[in-house]
């Protein structure tokens, strides 16, 4: 059974900083590709960060520059380091794992954490 955990969120001035951390049990966590993802109440959920796992990083438009995504394999963990945070950052923040298919006949595998709050205030 694979397990998502996430930590870090919280209520933070606009300006301020958080960051994210995201454990994975059950499975190897060096095969995952691993990412962020955020929802807004009311919104679809949208794609923040994303780790390769050969460490290549890539951010959607909106936090280029404050957020940044980071693994430490021997801790099986992702990092969600977010700077200068602003009211529009305010989500609930998920963590989700994607392993491929470990045959020809098998499919890529989705694994999803239950999030956590992030909140910035104005």
């Amino acid at each position: 059974q694979v397990q998502l955990m996430e930590s870090g969120g919280g209520l933070v001035q606009a300006g301020g900083s958080l960051r994210l951390s995201c454990v994975v049990s059950g499975r190897g966590f060096r095969s995952a590709e691993m990412r962020w993802y955020r929802q807004a109440p009311g919104k679809q959920r949208d794609l923040v960060a994303t780790i390769g796992t050969h460490g290549i990083t890539d951010y959607t438009e909106a936090v280029k520059g404050r957020f940044t995504i980071s693994r430490d394999n021997s801790e099986r963990t992702v990092y969600l380091q977010m700077n200068s945070l602003k009211p529009e950052d305010t989500a609930v923040y998920y963590c989700n794992a994607i392993y491929p298919p470990p045959t020809v006949e098998a499919t890529t595998s989705y694994y999803w954490g239950h999030g956590t709050q992030v909140t910035v205030s104005s």
